[in-house]
């Protein structure tokens, strides 16, 4: 697939199975993250690579992180809690690690972490997988935080969840580029 239909037809999905992409396309599509823009090359960025075993430990994570911050919970809410960690048969989790820099500002270095995310969806669809990036209350919870191994200067800048899509693309309406991009005119 080329690059310019890549950008035209990816289209996030909820629905995903095995197989997800097999290491070597893995290898081609953090290659494609690392390609993400990046002021003074501080590479503010990493990834958390989540498959098998390891998502039922998230789920635990997920489950934990739920318990402590709602009093009360029922087993229900627990269990669909932990249940977001086999969405997919494989999650990247997108960790903005950002650094004081005299140039470049904190939000700078999250925007590339953004864009490395993106870059790993748009690398996914054009081998011919699927993905949904999602980040969500567990995405900011200390005790997730704490047990994927983040540093004080880390977050999570999402769960891009991949695999091969389960039933029919949505449909997502055309937009009309005019009505978001205007050429502007200096006043005189």
């Amino acid at each position: 697939m080329d690059a310019l239909n890549a950008l035209l037809t990816r289209n996030s999905a909820s629905k995903l199975i095995d197989p997800a992409p097999a290491k070597g396309e893995l290898q081609q599509i953090i290659s494609a993250a690392l390609r993400s823009p990046d002021h003074a090359r501080l590479r503010p960025w990493r990834f958390l690579l989540i498959e098998g075993q390891a998502r039922e430990a998230l789920g635990t994570l997920f489950a934990e992180a739920t318990k402590r911050a709602k009093t009360g919970t029922s087993p229900e809410i627990l269990q669909k809690a932990s249940s977001k960690s086999q969405r997919a048969p494989l999650i990247v989790v997108v960790i903005a690690s950002t650094a004081a820099h005299p140039k470049v500002p904190h939000l700078e270095q999250q925007l590339s972490a953004g864009c490395a995310a993106q870059n790993i969806l748009l690398a996914a669809h054009a081998l011919g997988y699927a993905g949904i990036w999602r980040t969500g209350a567990m995405a900011y919870h200390q005790i997730v935080r704490d047990g994927l191994g983040l540093a004080s200067n880390e977050e999570i800048t999402g769960f891009i969840y991949l695999g091969t899509m389960s039933g029919e693309p949505k449909v997502i309406p055309e937009l009309n580029p005019d009505h978001f991009a205007t050429y502007w005119t200096p006043s005189s």
